[in-house]
């Protein structure tokens, strides 16, 4: 209520003429702007008081453009910061209640619960080993991170806290979402019992506690560092966006060793289980004489749970912490709309949580649905709040970005109605990611063309199967590549007016691409419910076949198992669409920490700057190879600039030559005004990208980039070829397990003794603690290393390469895994054969080939090529200051 009296306060203000359209103060005069006004004053404040105060509080009032007073409008800050929190928690609330809900649901008989209960202590002692790891990474990434802020002051100080809370905001996720999933399957199965949709319902709602934990955790930390550092310890804006970008770094390091190392053990599980229970044994799946069979349960739920919900945490964190970099970035001198740019993807995140909840509600199927109806349900939610983010993206850009600025602003930069671009942003990435998604199930799904015609090939055995697979998973690439590059050319233009060469314009365009990432994930919240829902209606499946329950329990959880296989390559689309987006705005926040970097090595210099007469005769301190320190007043720090190569010089340079040929250190006398109107120097904070990439000369035709663009794709090739290695090597221990129990221990075939399942599940954690490290550390230490030797164009590079490579190979893994899953499962359904026929024999092997491909390495490389990024964002300023110059 303080907050609507004090918006009143300021719309009386304006009534009595304190804020009229003649007064100089004011905002320019649109017809639009004023029927909004009337509109908004009128009808919407009975109806709705929380938006129209909203609006209120933003538009600019004489309280706030009195005296020259550029402020930001805090009343404003504090209504959309409560947004954003009152979304995380929200979330979090929801996913209690769902979470509660699943829990009064009943859980079987005594046979499922204790199915149920091997499948949850795998689960648990499998996350009980990764965390542990995890936990010694992370105290020895905060000592070094440490370092880098307090003893080489290359980074803001608060960027080791800020990496801790990313870290456990996942983990927390992570490990309430498994075991969400490891308690839903049995009660599943039992849902089964009755109806399909009673089925759906638990198992959906349960993968729904996963999704909006992931949200409201991100969101929540996200929200808490903001209100720490903007008013506990009033930092700036540019240092915020500085300090918080560690939570993404966290989440990455986390994300990282959750899907490679749960990645590892599901498939080692997964390959075990089918080489020798399917093709050797010939029995079915998920059959309880299989040792392998209780961890392959578990698998799913560590890697397709806990694995994707982390990998997600990363993404959603990531692209809203960029925009909030970029959109300062953008407006530097205008304190309001950098504010406002900042915290609009945040509250666009909270509007997405609250339109996903309401989607989960509107999921519903049928009694004997088929597939493709049980896919229009679920759709349903997803498409809904999609549609609603849309209509909230709309009213959010017009009350934060639209009303609050000036079409004539003072910057040359867009304001006013012209803001609109933003919210055509946002929608061309929701777009996006829906279009991705639905190629992603043609591509992928048995209903259509790819998937039946790898099906076909299994009549002519398992090498013909590989070779359909493989083709349809390069043919499926081109689809993907093609919306994300359409949706990158829309959201730059729509933000620029499509004027794509005004440099002062670059950072707008890639906020554009930014916050159309942030578009994208908005409906994470129901987007991951329908991920997750997937494994546990597998682990239902599983229990049903273990358990022994009637033929038609086994039907309907094998319908939804199904459906689950679409989903969840649908979600694997997604993830890796939303990670080339928001790998492609860090690359632009990169630039904007190079920047900072230079900033901070001027400001805390221990070389002696002396003050400077003026400009035209300025002492200018050599700090760097064309990075120079200069004070022209008597207080406060020196102003960084950049010195462009010499080139040709005249008698009369200015200086410029005498500088770059001087030592580190020294001081040169230069005509700064000259050179400044030449264009020869630029002070580092009125400098745009282009001018640093002009600055760091990187282009393609710099060797250090192109080496840079190929240390990138063989960072994608290694990873995924130690990823691979890793599963194969795991598998084989994997094998020899299930084979030495079917040897020894007399009865399992005949059913009269039980198979030894922790051992496997042994074998699977031990194999995916030791194999995830060195993968890991890749993508952790090779940016640094090629940004110590060869410089920021080098960083350039490498992110470019492996963004572009790592994209392409992820979506073919991805899609090439899921159509030999379900080509299998199309067989099983009475295709060319059925079960048991040859044809059954090859897609098995198709699929056992498949499993790695979307389960470990293709997902896998989301991560990777974010990680890459955020590391170099986070590391940009040591690289500034500490490179080598090798070559």
């Amino acid at each position: 209520m303080r907050f609507f009296s004090l918006a009143t306060r300021s719309s009386r203000r304006s009534q009595n003429g304190l804020l009229s359209s003649t007064d100089p103060e004011s905002p320019k005069s649109c017809p639009l702007a004023d029927s909004f006004s009337v509109f908004f004053r009128g009808k919407l404040i009975r109806c709705s008081p929380f938006l129209a105060t909203l609006w209120l509080l933003i538009v600019p009032t004489p309280l706030l453009a009195a005296e020259g007073d550029t402020s930001v409008n805090q009343i404003a800050v504090a209504v959309c910061w409560l947004c954003s929190f009152g979304g995380s928690i929200a979330a979090l609330i929801f996913a209690i209640h769902f979470f509660l809900w699943m829990k009064k649901q009943n859980e079987g008989d005594e046979k499922m619960i204790e199915i149920a209960n091997h499948v949850r202590e795998g689960a648990r002692a499998y996350l009980k080993r990764q965390y542990t790891v995890v936990a010694a990474f992370i105290v020895f990434a905060i000592l070094v991170l440490t370092f880098l802020s307090f003893g080489l002051k290359t980074q803001s100080g608060w960027i080791p806290f800020a990496f801790f809370l990313g870290a456990l905001g996942s983990g927390i996720a992570g490990w309430f979402g498994m075991k969400t999933a490891t308690e839903a399957s049995s009660r599943t199965t039992q849902a089964a019992k009755d109806s399909l949709n009673a089925a759906l319902q638990v198992a959906f709602r349960s993968g729904a506690v996963m999704g909006l934990t992931v949200v409201g955790m991100a969101l929540l930390s996200i929200s808490l560092l903001f209100a720490l550092l903007y008013w506990v310890w009033q930092v700036s804006l540019e240092d915020v966006t500085l300090a918080i970008l560690g939570i993404s770094m966290g989440a990455s390091s986390q994300a990282l060793f959750a899907r490679v190392g749960g990645g590892i053990f599901t498939k080692a599980a997964d390959v075990g289980a089918d080489l020798v229970g399917k093709v050797e044994a010939g029995i079915p799946e998920d059959d309880p004489r299989n040792p392998a069979t209780i961890a392959d349960n578990v698998g799913d739920n560590v890697g397709d749970v806990a694995g994707m919900g982390a990998d997600l945490y990363e993404s959603y964190c990531g692209c809203i912490l960029a925009s909030a970099a970029l959109g300062v970035a953008a407006y530097q001198g205008d304190v309001t709309m950098q504010a406002m740019l900042m915290l609009l993807p945040m509250v666009l995140a909270a509007a997405g949580i609250g339109l996903s909840i309401w989607g989960v509600f509107l999921v519903k199927a049928d009694e004997g649905a088929s597939q493709h109806a049980l896919m229009k349900s679920l759709e349903k939610g997803s498409t809904m709040a999609s549609i609603g983010v849309g209509f909230a993206a709309l009213l959010l850009v017009i009350l934060m970005l639209v009303l609050p600025s000036d079409s004539e602003n003072s910057l040359g930069l867009p304001g006013g109605w012209q803001m609109l671009g933003v919210c055509w942003a946002i929608l061309t990435g929701l777009i996006a990611g829906v279009l991705i998604g639905r190629w992603t199930e043609y591509s992928t799904s048995a209903e259509y063309g790819p998937t039946q015609r790898i099906a076909d090939q299994s009549r002519t055995g398992p090498a013909t199967i590989i070779i359909a697979g493989v083709a349809e998973g390069f043919y499926s690439v081109w689809v993907p590549i093609v919306i994300v590059c359409v949706a990158i050319m829309l959201a730059f233009g729509f933000c620029t007016g499509f004027d794509f060469d005004n440099p002062k314009l670059v950072t707008l365009g890639l906020y554009g691409v930014s916050i159309a990432a942030v578009g994208m994930l908005s409906t994470l919240g129901i987007t991951l419910a329908t991920d997750a829902y997937g494994p546990i209606a597998d682990n239902a499946g599983g229990n049903a076949e273990m358990s022994n329950q009637e033929p038609y329990v086994r039907e309907r959880t094998d319908a939804l198992d199904s459906l689950g296989n679409t989903t969840a390559a649908i979600g694997k689309g997604f993830a890796i669409g939303s990670a080339a987006l928001t790998a492609l705005a860090l690359l632009a926040a990169y630039i904007e920490q190079v920047r900072i970097g230079i900033d901070q090595w001027v400001t805390t210099t221990e070389r002696e700057v002396v003050q400077s007469v003026s400009l035209a005769e300025a002492n200018a301190t050599k700090i760097g190879a064309g990075i120079a320190a200069v004070r022209t007043a008597e207080a406060g720090p020196a102003d960084a600039y950049l010195f462009f190569p010499s080139g040709r010089m005249t008698e009369n340079d200015g200086g410029l030559a005498a500088f770059h040929a001087a030592e580190d250190g020294k001081l040169v006398p230069v005509n700064l005004e000259q050179l400044i109107n030449s264009d020869k120097v630029i002070p580092v904070r009125e400098a745009t990208m282009p001018d640093f990439v002009r600055f760091y000369n990187a282009n393609l035709m710099n060797p250090k980039v192109l080496s840079g663009v190929f240390i990138g794709v063989l960072l994608t090739f290694v990873f995924c070829a130690l990823t691979m290695k890793a599963v194969g090597r795991s598998a084989s221990d994997m094998v020899e397990e299930v084979r030495r129990q079917f040897r020894e221990i007399k009865g399992i075939m005949e059913r009269e003794a039980e198979p030894d399942y922790a051992a496997c599940v042994a074998i699977s954690t031990a194999a995916a603690q030791r194999e995830m490290v060195v993968p890991a550390l890749l993508g952790l230490i090779v940016p640094v290393l090629v940004g110590v030797t060869l410089g920021v164009g080098g960083v350039m590079g490498m992110l470019v390469g492996g963004l572009t490579s790592g994209f392409a190979v992820a979506i073919m893994m991805a899609n090439s895994g899921g159509a030999w899953d379900n080509a299998k499962k199309y067989i099983e359904a009475g295709a060319h054969g059925g079960k048991g026929s040859d044809a059954h024999k090859a897609a098995v092997v198709g699929d056992t080939v498949g499993d790695p491909f979307k389960d470990t390495s293709g997902p896998s490389l989301n991560i990777l090529i974010k990680l890459m990024s955020i590391v170099s964002v986070i590391a940009a300023g040591f690289v500034v200051q500490y490179s080598i110059p090798i070559f």
